[in-house]
C-alpha cells in the first residue's frame, strides 16, 4: 500500500477497502469470539490479503446518536440550533478516551502489515450532524460567526483525535473520512467549502505529513469543482469513494493518475447486481491498468456492507491474486 500511496507501481496487485462487515470479519477469522474487536479486524484484513487494517483508535465521538440509525436517516436533525445551544453544548475531549487496546496492536500485528486509523466522521459530517444540514446552510447567512466557531471546534477536536493516533511505528497511513457532496455538486458551495471545511482538512494532512504518514481522503459525492483543492491545497495522497453515476473509477483513474492515488472504485450497485464473473472481469481490468501506471489499489467504491453477497466480494478480490 505504501508504494500505491506514493503513486508508484507495486510489486504485486494491491487491495484497498475502507471497512468490511461483521459477517465477513467472522468468516475470515478462526475463533473470532475470543478476540477483541480490533484484533478480529486485523486478523480478517490479513486473511483477506490486505497489508493493512483500518481501525478506530478509541471510542470517541462528538455526540451520542440523536436519531435512529436506520437504513435511511435525515441529515436535518441537529442538536445545536443557535448560539445559546452552541455555548451550552458539552464538547467531549478525545484525550479522555483510552488508547489501551490500540496500543496493544503490535503484540499481534503480522510482519509487513500496518494500521490505518480513521476518524469519528469528519469536519463537515460532524458539523452537519451537530447543527442539521438545512440549519447549517441557513446559519451561514444568519450567523456566519457561529458557523466559523462550530467548524473551529470540530476541526480542533479532530486534530487532537488524530494527533493521539498517528505517532506510532505500526501506523502506515491515515484516513480522513468526510462526505462532501451529492451526485451533482458539493453539499456547500465550493467557496463555502474553502472557507469553513478545507482549512481544517489541510491542518489534518499537515499534521499527518509532519509525522511521516500519507493521508487518504474518503469522501462521497461529486468532486469535479474541488479536485484541485484536494490535490494542490489540502495535498491528500489518495482519494477513495467512486460511483458510476458520478465518475466511474476508470475515468477517474485516467484523469488523476500521477497526481493522486486512486483507491477502490467498483460501484456498489455493480457489486450487488452484477454476476461474480462480471465483477471479476472489471476488477482484472482495473488491476491491469494499475500495474501499468501505478497509484491504484483494487476495492469497492465505498466499503463492503452486509448487503453485498460474500461471493461477490470474493469475486472481486481474487483478481488481485492472479499473475500480471
Amino acid at each position: 500500500m505504501e508504494v500505491v500511496l506514493n503513486r508508484g507501481i507495486p510489486s504485486r496487485p494491491t487491495l484497498f477497502e475502507f471497512f468490511l462487515n461483521d459477517r465477513l470479519y467472522n468468516k475470515l477469522v478462526d475463533k473470532p469470539e475470543g478476540l477483541s474487536n480490533i484484533e478480529r479486524i486485523v486478523q480478517a484484513f490479513n486473511s483477506a490479503g490486505y497489508d493493512y487494517a483500518t481501525v478506530h483508535p478509541t471510542d470517541f465521538s462528538f455526540a451520542p446518536p440523536h436519531h435512529a440509525q436506520d437504513k435511511t436517516i435525515s441529515i436535518n436533525e441537529g442538536i445545536i440550533a443557535d448560539r445559546a445551544a452552541f455555548d451550552q453544548f458539552h464538547w467531549k475531549n478525545p484525550e479522555d478516551y483510552s488508547l489501551e487496546e490500540y496500543l496493544k496492536i503490535p503484540e499481534y500485528l503480522p510482519d509487513g502489515m500496518k494500521i490505518i486509523p480513521y476518524g469519528p466522521s469528519g469536519v463537515l459530517e460532524n458539523a452537519v450532524d451537530l447543527m442539521g444540514y438545512e440549519n447549517l446552510c441557513m446559519m451561514i447567512y444568519d450567523d456566519e460567526q457561529l458557523v466559523y466557531d462550530l467548524f473551529e471546534k470540530v476541526g480542533t477536536t479532530l486534530l487532537k483525535y488524530y494527533d493521539m493516533a498517528i505517532h506510532n511505528d505500526f501506523v502506515g497511513a491515515v484516513i480522513s473520512n468526510d462526505d462532501w457532496g451529492f451526485n451533482k455538486q458539493t453539499m456547500l458551495s465550493p467557496a463555502d467549502m474553502r472557507r469553513f471545511v478545507f482549512p481544517w482538512h489541510k491542518a489534518i494532512t499537515d499534521l499527518c505529513h509532519k509525522a511521516g504518514k500519507p493521508v487518504i481522503l474518503h469522501s462521497c459525492g461529486n468532486y469535479d469543482a474541488i479536485i484541485d483543492d484536494i490535490i494542490n491545497d489540502m495535498k491528500y495522497d489518495a482519494r477513495h469513494s467512486y460511483e458510476d453515476n458520478i465518475t466511474p473509477v476508470e475515468q477517474a483513474y485516467q484523469a488523476l493518475q500521477g497526481q493522486i492515488a486512486v483507491l477502490g472504485g467498483i460501484d456498489m450497485n455493480f457489486m450487488v447486481t452484477k454476476t461474480p464473473e462480471e465483477i471479476t472481469a472489471r476488477a482484472e481490468s482495473l488491476i491491469a491498468e494499475g500495474m501499468k501506471h501505478g497509484g491504484y489499489a483494487l476495492g469497492t467504491g465505498n466499503s463492503v456492507p452486509e448487503y453485498i453477497p460474500d461471493e461477490h466480494y470474493f469475486a472481486m478480490v481474487k483478481a488481485a491474486f492472479r499473475e500480471y
